[in-house]
């Protein structure tokens, strides 16, 4: 039976998922998301948290684009601060605990309320095609709907079993089912799957810690915020109470009035909560394993499906369970780990760290060991979810799919760990969709232009044996993507493809005005030592000057800050601080800025040299058997990303740049 046709349909209500149906459906694409359980739209399964190193660049990113997660966690947050700031402004990250209900019931309540959007729930149990082409899915009900494109946002669900010591079950998350006749269909059409996992900790019950044993980690006192409208607009102020997403009159609502969550106060079982002026916040709690800990894993490791055998797919490398842990790190005496409370009306905990497959009642020994916990209870047991995966290689870098035109991935689907990774890929994938059922050109960004362009272009130019998780290591170009500039980046290209209103493009626009602007006058303003100027040094504790300079040149001394440069020449027109941190970064890294600006300068001829869809390695005289293959398989569109691939040397890259010039003259 043909239940109504699309424009684009998203399959999975994941943190993929979401975006990708707000994504589609606010360019105006007729969309459908379908999911298995409608009540878990939106869920955190795993850390009730958002961001962190590099992944906070993530979330900058997607809301500069016009995404929902940054708006979403500063709505729902519980505690909020900036990670790395002693260190360079490249790797300032912001990292945030979520009231994890909250967050799945607002994220629930804008898709039900976004025009263009249908949500259903259905468990998707096969792909339509007709020759290389999607035509739609077929449910578990023997319903079919058809669409111009689909989203395939599977997260942990795809062929996926719960493994908890010698307990397995199918799903993909506790107390769900599992999506696996999808998997079947998938190989079916031609696709590579692999097996990778991941896992959770156990949950615990505040009422039975003793807090008084921890060390409290406490949240920001100064206000800080994911999405850039609320930095114009801070959720506090009374134009933002009715919960709108911006300064403007063109911003829509994004879900309910924060203005009772923000007066709630925290738990009444946690202490010492934390009255900032700006927000309430919960602490989160520091603990540490003891030696006792450590023998208790290790006597038990004959029953961890990880060393059983039992467990075949591969965990995250840098979010290893516990007993991983144990086993690679026997040296160490001890490992920290963080009770965070997942919301202001819930006694649950999230152990982070402890990560485990164990049976449950070696579970409740370890906890048990760890000081604090002595007579803590278990509300929720950890397990391991192991799951397939269609290896990354098979996309393009739209994230539409080789094989079958019009079939996109985003999220786990495609080997990635985390919600940020996820949301950001399903944004690209979501917009993508609409752009390609419109019949328009893709979006795809480049490795200097964004985190998301790294992510997936390491994606589809890459083998991967493990979940791919993003770093700031991974960006060549990491002080140009830094977490500030993201709107400056990145928010004329969601405008361009209408995710972004006009009145949000115009505010970007004045902040790049008014940065260029400071900045020029900064460099024409000329200092001396005799109008004064040592003398106000000196009431900042700095050492006078012998001869003149500009500002400018003054405030790249590493003990210049920006507010000391307004003391001594304040701009005639109050400057914001969001104008003044990007006054002061590009100011005191410019000479490392022009260096990375001129790598990508250099490497821009390389990158925007496509390589043909039906181009023909097999004739390349000299190039190794290696490179050949690894071509082959990969499809690289362009020579960048040609010289990106594993076994694919500069030597090959030559060759195959002098036979896609005769390519071209034979064409």
């Amino acid at each position: 039976m043909v239940e109504a046709i699309y424009d684009v349909i998203v399959v999975g209500g994941g943190h993929a998922g979401t975006e990708a149906a707000l994504a589609a459906a606010n360019m105006g694409a007729r969309t459908l998301l379908l999911t298995i359980h409608l009540d878990t739209i939106g869920w955190m399964s795993c850390n009730p948290s958002i961001g962190g190193s590099a992944k906070g660049h993530l979330v900058r990113e997607i809301d500069a684009l016009g995404g929902a997660m940054g708006k979403l966690i500063d709505q729902t947050a519980i505690q909020i601060r900036l990670l790395n700031d002693s260190k360079g402004p490249a790797v300032h990250a912001l990292r945030a605990q979520a009231d994890k209900k909250r967050y799945a019931w607002t994220i629930q309540h804008i898709l039900e309320n976004t025009p263009n959007l249908h949500v259903k729930q259905a468990m998707v149990e096969g792909i339509l095609i007709q020759g290389d082409k999607i035509q739609g899915v077929q449910t578990q009900f023997g319903t079919q709907y058809y669409s111009k494109t689909v989203v395939l946002t599977t997260g942990t669900f795809l062929g996926a079993r719960l493994i908890t010591g010698e307990n397995i079950t199918e799903g993909g998350r506790a107390g769900e089912k599992a999506a696996m006749r999808l998997s079947t269909s998938l190989t079916e059409l031609g696709f590579r799957l692999g097996r990778l996992k991941t896992g959770t900790p156990p949950r615990l019950d505040a009422r039975t810690i003793d807090f008084s044993q921890t060390s409290v980690q406490m949240g920001s006192e100064t206000p800080l915020y994911f999405s850039f409208e609320n930095l114009d607009t801070p959720l506090s102020s009374p134009l933002n109470q009715g919960g709108q997403r911006g300064v403007n009159e063109e911003s829509k609502p994004l879900g309910l009035s924060v203005a009772n969550w923000l007066k709630e106060p925290p738990h009444p079982v946690y202490p010492i909560p934390q009255q900032t002026a700006w927000r309430p916040q919960m602490p989160c709690y520091l603990v540490h394993t003891a030696p006792e800990t450590h023998d208790i894993i290790r006597n038990n490791l004959h029953r961890a499906p990880m060393y059983t055998g039992v467990i075949e797919g591969i965990g995250p490398r840098y979010c290893p369970s516990i007993e991983d842990k144990i086993v690679r790190f026997a040296h160490k005496e001890s490992h920290q780990m963080f009770l965070e409370p997942e919301g202001w009306q819930t006694t649950e905990v999230y152990l982070q760290g402890a990560n485990t497959s164990l049976p449950y009642d070696v579970q409740v020994q370890l906890v048990r060991s760890i000081p604090s916990l002595e007579n803590v209870e278990i509300v929720r047991t950890g397990y391991a979810v192991e799951y397939d995966y269609v290896q990354p290689d098979q996309l393009k870098s739209s994230l539409e799919t080789k094989h079958v035109e019009g079939l996109f991935h985003a999220g786990q689907i495609n080997g990635t760990t985390g919600y940020e990774e996820a949301a950001a890929q399903g944004l690209m994938a979501g917009l993508n969709a609409a752009l390609k059922a419109q019949g328009k050109s893709p979006l795809i960004l480049g490795r200097d232009q964004a985190y998301i362009g790294v992510l997936i272009d390491d994606l589809v130019t890459q083998e991967h044996s493990e979940p791919y998780r993003q770093m700031t290591s991974r960006a060549e170009y990491r002080l140009l993507l830094r977490h500030d500039n993201a709107d400056l980046r990145l928010s004329p290209l969601g405008y361009d493809v209408g995710l972004i209103s006009r009145a949000r493009y115009d505010a970007v626009e004045i902040k790049r005005q008014a940065m260029t602007a400071e900045i020029a006058r900064l460099e024409a303003t000329n200092l001396s030592p005799t109008n004064g100027l040592n003398e106000k040094l000196a009431e900042f504790g700095l050492p006078p000057i012998p001869n003149g300079s500009n500002a400018a040149q003054l405030l790249r001394r590493p003990e210049v800050t920006y507010t000391m440069i307004q003391a001594i020449s304040p701009a005639p027109q109050p400057i914001s601080e969001a104008v003044a941190e990007q006054v002061n970064t590009e100011i005191k890294f410019a000479g490392y800025i022009s260096k990375q600006q001129e790598q990508v300068e250099r490497m821009r001829r390389l990158e925007h040299k496509a390589i043909p869809a039906d181009f023909d390695y097999a004739p390349i005289t000299g190039l190794r058997n290696e490179a050949r293959q690894k071509l082959i398989r990969f499809q690289p569109a362009t020579v960048g990303q040609a010289g990106r691939i594993a076994g694919v040397n500069p030597a090959d890259i030559s060759l195959l740049l002098v036979h896609l010039e005769r390519w071209g003259h034979r064409k």
